[in-house]
């Protein structure tokens, strides 16, 4: 019998413990295994501890000092054993045959490096309606370029390398334009992967003092553009 392939999936919190239960558990009932879950908590004051905690040990939990999504992603890949990586913010929500179509995709072309999939927005039941009416919400199902979605081997993960910790926002963006400039193949499935919560702690929300990270991501992917021809 064929051994199946261990999957390591990252679960970075920053005081989320509100939303980290419906998270954890939309991995653990994933159909695929073996899975390696994760928790990375990146200074929280909050009870995500506590609530990790009453997952062991079917997750594995760690803390930090605060150090910001990008260290709170590295810390969680260094700790991670799987032969693919995948990532999930602690208040989104996986579909249960998110990991078992993307490791048949993969496993079906070894040429491919990474599997994403669409997703969905939706309004969390506890946001109220004044934020709701603020929030233009994009409805339908759409392509998911976005750490959510991916499942990626091991190996095509590190010919790129960690996340940027120097960045608040936009660390992903930052590592997937990396990935085009080197080559790697990515795999685009029609299937929803994961299900997005708007609320009113979304970082896009809380951290829009960083914006500016996101002309700095470009701005550098241009440089090496450039520096490349």
């Amino acid at each position: 019998m064929k051994i199946r392939p261990l999957i390591s999936v990252v679960i970075p919190v920053f005081n989320g413990g509100r939303y980290l239960p419906e998270t954890i558990d939309s991995v653990l009932n994933q159909s695929y295994r073996p899975i390696d879950v994760i928790v990375i908590d990146d200074g929280s004051t909050d009870n995500s501890a506590d609530i990790a905690m009453r997952y062991l040990p079917s997750i594995k939990y760690y803390y930090q000092p605060n150090g910001g999504l990008a260290s709170a992603l590295n810390q969680g890949i260094s700790k991670s054993d799987g032969e693919y990586l995948s990532f999930l913010d602690a208040d989104d929500l996986w579909l249960p045959d998110k990991l078992a179509l993307q490791i048949k995709a993969l496993e079906a072309d070894p040429t491919i490096d990474m599997v994403f999939g669409h997703m969905r927005n939706f309004f969390s039941p506890d946001l109220e309606d004044t934020m709701k009416a603020n929030i233009a919400l994009i409805d339908g199902i759409m392509p998911g370029y976005f750490k959510g979605t991916m499942l990626i081997r091991r190996e095509s993960f590190f010919r790129i390398g960690l996340f940027d910790t120097r960045l608040h926002l936009g660390d992903f963006i930052d590592w997937y334009l990396k990935a085009l400039e080197n080559g790697l193949k990515s795999l685009m499935m029609p299937d929803v992967f994961i299900e997005r919560r708007i609320h009113n702690s979304n970082m896009g929300i809380t951290q829009r003092r960083f914006q500016s990270d996101y002309l700095r991501i470009l701005k550098a992917s241009l440089d090496r553009r450039r520096a490349g021809r």
